[in-house]
């Protein structure tokens, strides 16, 4: 890790150290409430927590799981994340505010992390990263017109990096979420609610996971809300620019279509589709193209115990996103029990499976790859 990395590490420490002494906590001389700093009552802090135990059944004697995203280590119990979350959050128009989402652990922030902020110029990262740092006003046209500006998460994809606010049914990532879009964008976006079944937003970043452009182009993207009926909302979302270092004519491009039905209290249903292509990047007059799609399902048999079932397809025949010309698919199931309304224990059981001999085993490699995984969260 280099010497610049080290210094954020240190001075977000601090942060964290900082805002665990704004936190009330019991003592002797805490101060009276309307002792504190008018701003404390406006913000609030939420954290998340996940810890994972993962086994490959191939037995890699890399200990490494080929082509997961946050499960890559095999055999070996991990801190995935620790999330801590401070924001004064906006709604109405002329209310301006913050939101900052400070990630600690071996899993999320070593794969998420943007070039230029915790990753070197080696492509190194560590086990600290911020997600989400963003200053927010709504302008007063229409509804509200809400700015985004600084550095957030994707909007495109079905699936999410988890936080306190929200987190995925399966505990593995899908090969869409890993492969086919990105994972932040550092930039301004613009958000704006047309109706209770329309929205839209538009956004000019710097491209694809990275906090300092790479070429001197930006890449600019657009999305549309839909939900026509209260069980069904529809998202079709789009970017396209220039991505590869020190190329500004080549552009990316991609296309995101996401659908959710929930057609009772108890029953999810989703799909995700992506489409990209990456001009001339499998060669000279060659563009890199890929393609995907998922579906979901997710069945709350009790109010205590659900089961989620996730099916996908990826394919990438250029190997500009895998590293190898393939088509690979994966099956998983999911079940979880919530033991309070803040804590939960889920399984994972998985199986890979691709075109080409990409998955490690002693002796070899093989088409198949069989894990299981076992994962505890607490939010709050």
């Amino acid at each position: 890790m280099g010497s610049a990395i080290r210094a954020r590490t240190l001075l977000l420490a601090g942060l964290l150290a900082g805002a665990w002494n704004l936190t009330p906590r019991p003592c002797a001389a805490r101060p009276a409430a309307d002792e504190l700093p008018a701003w404390l009552h406006e913000m609030t802090l939420d954290a998340f927590f996940a810890a994972s135990y993962s086994y490959n059944l191939n037995r890699p004697a890399s200990a490494t799981n080929q082509l997961r995203v946050f499960d890559f280590d095999d055999n070996t119990f991990k801190l995935d994340e620790f999330e801590l979350v401070a924001q004064h959050a906006v709604a109405r128009p002329r209310d301006s505010g913050f939101r900052v989402d400070l990630t600690l652990g071996s899993s999320e922030p070593r794969v998420v992390a943007s070039a230029g902020l915790f990753r070197d110029d080696a492509g190194q990262a560590g086990d600290i990263d911020v997600h989400q740092a963003f200053a927010s006003y709504v302008a007063p046209v229409g509804s509200g017109l809400r700015i985004d500006a600084g550095k957030f998460i994707t909007g495109h994809g079905y699936e999410v990096i988890d936080g306190y606010d929200g987190w995925n049914d399966n505990a593995t990532r899908s090969l869409l979420f890993g492969y086919a879009i990105p994972f932040t964008h550092v930039g301004v976006r613009a958000a704006y609610t047309v109706s209770p079944r329309v929205a839209g937003t538009l956004m000019v970043v710097n491209g694809w996971d990275v906090a300092r452009d790479n070429n001197r182009a930006k890449s600019v993207g657009a999305q549309i809300s839909l939900t026509p009926v209260a069980s069904l909302s529809i998202g079709v979302s789009g970017m396209v620019g220039p991505e590869r270092a020190g190329n500004n004519a080549d552009a990316r491009s991609l296309l995101d279509l996401v659908a959710i039905l929930r057609p009772n209290a108890r029953l999810t249903l989703g799909a995700n589709a992506d489409w990209g292509v990456d001009e001339n990047a499998a060669g000279p007059g060659r563009d890199g193209r890929w393609s995907g799609i998922a579906g979901y399902a997710r069945i709350a048999i009790t109010d205590a115990f659900a089961l989620s079932l996730r099916g996908e397809s990826f394919d990438d025949p250029d190997g500009v996103r895998t590293g190898a010309a393939q088509t690979v698919g994966e099956f998983t199931a999911t079940p979880e029990l919530r033991l309070t309304p803040h804590f939960l224990v889920r399984g994972d059981v998985r199986v890979d499976r691709s075109t080409r001999r990409v998955f490690e085993k002693p002796g070899g490699f093989i088409k198949t790859q069989p894990t299981v995984m076992i994962e505890a969260i607490h939010a709050f």
